[in-house]
């Protein structure tokens, strides 16, 4: 058999294709029994030509692992026995290497369990022979391979691997260097010990050194191998010193910074340095490398690029992602820097210094947002005068610019709308598509929030767009279809007489079926749902039925982006026909469904090749069944398109559920399965979606359970797994804004079925409440610098906001029996007092504790001493939104303190009286400040100057903004005025002034109106005399209101 094996390998060397096909099929049914082990190692042994010894110990390495364990001890040990001959006495490399890869796949199975125990003394032996070709091909080469497979069995031999690896990283034969180098990489990626990647820092310096002199001689290969070393040394969590992380700062700007070195390479280097600032960015500050690396990234801004590169290869993306990421990690050293460069550059004469200084403002505007919002005058200037420049490139990067402000500079950069919006017009003008995109997108951004504002714009620009819309490429269509739904949702219903043409030019745009044409068709879908929502159900269900049949025909189009915005446009529809919509559910939900079954898991390339490739029919060998060693996987890309689709999916059917209710039971139960399943998505946009989606489903499910039989039991049933999956979120999720929503969708669900519905899983609630206080969950945590050896608590005005709204969300459900819980979580929350310098964090603690003490009542009373000083300090704040909060909060405080709060009445009514001054602006505070008056008045009448406060109260009112307030205000004043108090009785005049007002308002509510005619009456009875002529000079309007609202008789 073996001749004939060795004849049929023979056969697949030679040139003749049918003799190499006959040949291939006979060995692969050869290659299934297991005796065809012991064939190959012995032609591995006695093979006559070095291709079927090579042959022979390749094809073993593709079928050992299926018959390992069907040899016998004797066949093991020949085979053993024999790769460790083939690999001392072959003359031939790639033999050796062939059998060398062998001997890595079998160690698998039998190093671990000390059934090869000769093997790494040999593999140690072999790395120290004088040997050149031993060292490098034996004994490091299996270093590299093993580690891979048994890393864990070097352990005991790590400090004499150590010595080994450093002195063969400077072996005078540099193929012993690369091996070296190889088996640093695989060692360091196989081992978990923190303390042996530290000890692994010793070799960079010869890493470094070996790595400058291959690149200096032309070898550029080898860098890469450095750099996937530093890749993951700087990946893990392991601390790292200081002085390895400067040098690996300076090796990589070398590297960067050099326009002779391969583009490839010079991308590593830059990554490098993204890794660094986005993971051990503390080290970076620490050892003064920030200006230097801002210095390296914007001069490869300004670098020509090639126009046949790849554009994820191009120095200034790479640069761009690099200073993207340092501005978020790093934003106040990034600012000054890029600022001055931006300043000093933006009228070079070379158009590309231009490009880069109105680039780099746009790419720092996520991480600089607060410094650029006080630098906005000049960084505009800046921008605006780029949108005029002679120069495409440095409109185009203008324009991007504009829309990176847009998005992230809310809502500062509004207030510039005059200035902005005419530049913008004009660069939709542009001779350049590219501009004009760009131009588009900025639009779109800036747009997005804005409202009454874009009016005097409007019809202006939706007739540019309109008419660029008509005459422009499709690429160009599709960027200006969603700058048309960003103006129609800006202007609202000043969109609504163009809605008839607009929604005429979709239909051609929502009958495309050409895949290069199907962006624009989802886009324009997108639209028609937007328009919809604007002109709302009376003027569009009618005209809805022919879009809707467009969008159903387009889902089985193949396009993830059409699915996507079919989903999206399905959800708006939903929103203005609400009950409307249960005659599409038949038609609309599957195809929800069917998204969100489509198949997500990561798509992969699998690249098997080694360095055997190079053997003739080597491609052919491999094996056909089950036995086949696990492929390497690499090029692992995530399927971004199915996972928006998933998104706008879950989202249609949540509100598919929310607004049809009773209609969509037929679809409840698979609902609650799908958005059950997807809470734990990967990515975390689905994840949102679902748990929004799951608190709708609650909605529903408790509509349609209601009067059935098992009814309540099957509804507990649904809200305990909701809450179990919302306190696991809390608890686990890694992403801020899920477990903000999460917070939110646990206190709607509080509001929704009160305590008793949420009570089991209370002491479970207040533990994450409690946990997410003190910033210890999941989503709170950043990656270890190793140069302070802390964890920075992240700060995150939206999760802590949704955080601080579960106190309150507890205490209404709860009233004063929620005092244990918040003596609890009380310190863990004054703690963003006193270790923050953040006004934000401020007003957030007030907002939470006032709304805490008008719900919990009395039990407030034990916290007002430490809680008065400090809120009363916040009535002084420069902001409004500190000084409308503090007001209201003392005004809580004080109602339900008790006699704790009387002794801070003269305080708390000194720091009230700016409020009503004029002042102060801001209608809201002063309204704010009234109720806070009223409240004291109502608690302990007798401890306020009435004399001196009526007649400042009464000079703020009516109310302006905050209607909430007029309950305590208006009831306040009704009852002095109906105990007639003296005090009150001589402002009549005032009075009547302030009812007139109340009455003919239609923000007030009708119990509020009714309260305040029954005082006007009273008034009436007592001062008939005085009230009939001040009632007789009021205007007719005035007069009838107040009539409607004064008791008949």
């Amino acid at each position: 058999m073996a001749q004939s094996l060795e004849l049929l390998l023979l056969q697949i060397l030679m040139p003749d294709n049918e003799a190499r096909r006959k040949a291939e099929d006979q060995i692969k049914r050869l290659a299934r029994d297991p005796q065809v082990v012991p064939q190959l190692i012995d032609l591995i042994r006695s093979g006559k030509i070095p291709n079927v010894r090579q042959l022979s110990a390749v094809l073993l390495r593709k079928k050992i692992t299926g018959h390992w364990q069907k040899l016998s001890d004797e066949i093991r040990q020949l085979v053993k026995q024999s790769l460790i001959e083939s690999i001392t006495t072959e003359y031939s490399p790639s033999v050796r290497r062939a059998s060398a890869n062998v001997v890595s796949i079998i160690a698998k199975y039998t190093v671990p369990g000390g059934e090869w125990p000769d093997l790494l003394p040999f593999i140690f032996q072999c790395s120290q022979s004088a040997q050149e070709d031993l060292r490098e091909v034996v004994g490091l080469l299996l270093f590299s391979s093993l580690t891979e497979t048994i890393g864990d069995s070097f352990q005991p031999y790590f400090a004499d691997l150590k010595l080994l690896l450093l002195r063969c990283l400077q072996d005078e034969i540099s193929g012993v260097r690369v091996a070296a180098l190889k088996a640093v990489g695989a060692f360091l990626e196989s081992t978990h010990d923190e303390s042996q990647v530290v000890k692994f820092c010793e070799y960079i310096p010869s890493i470094l050194n070996y790595s400058s002199k291959c690149l200096s001689s032309g070898d550029e290969d080898i860098a890469t191998i450095a750099f996937e070393i530093f890749d993951e040394l700087i990946g893990s969590s392991t601390p790292l010193p200081g002085e390895s992380i400067k040098a690996i700062v300076q090796f990589s700007l070398e590297v960067c910074s050099s326009s002779d070195i391969k583009i490839s390479i010079r991308h590593q280097a830059v990554q490098i340095i993204s890794w660094l600032a986005k993971y051990r960015s503390n080290s970076l500050k620490k050892h003064n490398m920030i200006i230097p690396i801002l210095q390296i990234m914007c001069s490869l801004l300004i670098e020509a690029t090639d126009s046949d590169l790849d554009d994820d290869l191009s120095s200034d993306r790479t640069a761009a992602e690099v200073i993207d990421t340092m501005s978020i990690n790093l934003s106040y050293y990034v600012f000054p820097h890029v600022f001055e460069f931006a300043s000093e550059n933006s009228r070079n004469v070379d158009p590309k210094f231009r490009e880069a200084s109105i680039m780099v403002l746009g790419l720092i505007s996520e991480g600089c947002l607060e410094m650029l919002k006080e630098k906005l005058e000049p960084v505009l200037h800046i921008v605006l005068e780029g949108l005029r420049d002679p120069e495409q490139v440095v409109r185009g990067s203008a324009s991007f610019a504009i829309g990176q402000f847009a998005e992230y500079l809310q809502p500062e950069i509004l207030s510039h709308y005059k200035k902005i919006l005419p530049h913008v017009l004009r660069s939709l003008q542009d001779a350049s598509d590219d501009v004009k995109e760009k131009s588009y997108y900025a639009l779109a951004a800036f747009c997005e929030n804005m409202h009454e504002e874009i009016v005097p714009f409007f019809d202006t620009l939706l007739g540019k767009l309109l008419d660029s819309l008509q005459n422009s490429p499709r690429i160009i269509q599709e960027t200006c279809l969603s700058a048309i739904s960003s103006v129609a949702s800006a202007a609202d219903k000043a969109f609504i007489p163009y809605a008839k043409r607009v929604l005429e030019l979709m239909k051609p745009f929502m009958a495309l079926t050409n895949e290069e044409d199907l962006h624009s068709r989802a886009r324009a879908t997108e639209l028609v749902g937007i328009v919809a929502v604007i002109v709302g159900r009376e003027k569009m269900e009618s005209n809805l039925p022919p879009f809707i049949e467009a969008a159903i025909t387009g889902y089985v189009l193949e396009c993830s982006k059409l699915r996507e915005h079919t989903h999206g446009f399905f959800s708006n529809v939903t929103e203005i026909l609400e009950d409307g919509m249960a005659r599409y559910l038949p038609h609309v939900v599957p195809l929800a469904f069917s998204s969100c079954y489509l198949d997500d898991r990561p798509a992969v390339d699998v690249d098997d090749s080694d360095e055997d490739a190079d053997v003739v029919g080597l491609g052919v060998v491999s094996s056909d069944d089950e036995d086949q060693d696990e492929p390497i996987v690499g090029n692992i890309r995530i399927r971004t398109a199915v996972l928006d689709e998933k998104a706008a999916a879950i989202q249609a059917l949540g509100l598919f559920a929310l607004h049809t209710k009773s209609a969509y039971a037929p679809y409840l139960e698979e609902s609650l399965v799908i958005m059950m399943k997807h809470s734990n998505y990967f990515h975390e946009d689905v994840r949102l979606l679902s748990v929004i989606g799951l608190k709708h489903i609650l909605t529903v499910a408790h509509v349609i359970l209601q009067g059935h039989n098992e009814g309540t039991s099957k509804m507990k049933q649904i809200l305990d797994s909701v809450m179990t999956i919302y306190i696991k979120t809390m608890n686990q999720d890694e992403d801020k804004e899920v477990v903000a929503q999460t917070c939110m969708s646990v206190a709607q669900v509080i509001g929704d079925f009160g305590y008793a519905a949420i009570e089991p899983h209370m002491a479970s609630l207040v533990e994450s409440t409690l946990v997410l206080l003190q910033q210890m969950s999941a989503c709170q945590q950043v990656e270890f610098d190793s140069d302070t050896k802390v964890y920075y608590p992240a700060q995150n005005e939206v999760l802590m906001d949704a955080v601080t709204g579960l106190l309150p969300a507890f205490a209404k459900a709860m009233g004063s029996n929620f005092e244990p819980i918040f003596a609890i979580l009380f310190n863990p929350l004054m703690e963003f007092v006193k270790g923050s310098n953040s006004p934000k964090d401020w007003t957030m603690v007030v907002e939470c504790v006032a709304e805490v003490a008008q719900n919990m009542g009395a039990p407030i009373s034990g916290y007002v001493n430490p809680l008065m000083p400090f809120v009363l300090k916040e009535l002084d704040s420069p902001s409004a939104t500190n000084r409308r909060n503090a007001a209201f909060c003392v005004g809580e405080l004080c109602k339900n303190g008790g006699d704790c709060s009387l002794k801070y009445f003269d305080d708390v009514l000194q720091c009230l009286y700016p409020l009503f001054e004029e002042s102060e602006q801001d209608h809201a505070v002063r309204d704010n400040a009234a109720g806070a008056v009223a409240k004291m008045i109502m608690a302990h009448q007798n401890s306020v100057p009435l004399n001196q406060v009526l007649p400042v109260l009464l000079k703020v009112l009516p109310l302006k903004e905050d209607h909430e307030e007029s309950v305590p205000v208006y009831t306040c004043i009704c009852n002095l005025v109906l105990s007639s108090n003296s005090q009150m009785l001589q402002l009549v005049s005032d009075l009547v002034v302030v009812f007139v007002q109340v009455a003919i308002s239609p923000l007030e509510t009708r119990e509020v109106k009714l309260q305040i005619g029954g005082a006007v009456s009273h008034l009436i009875s007592l001062y008939g005399h005085q009230m009939r002529p001040i009632l007789r000079r009021l205007p007719p309007a005035y007069a009838r209101a107040l009539a409607a609202i004064v008791p008949k008789g």
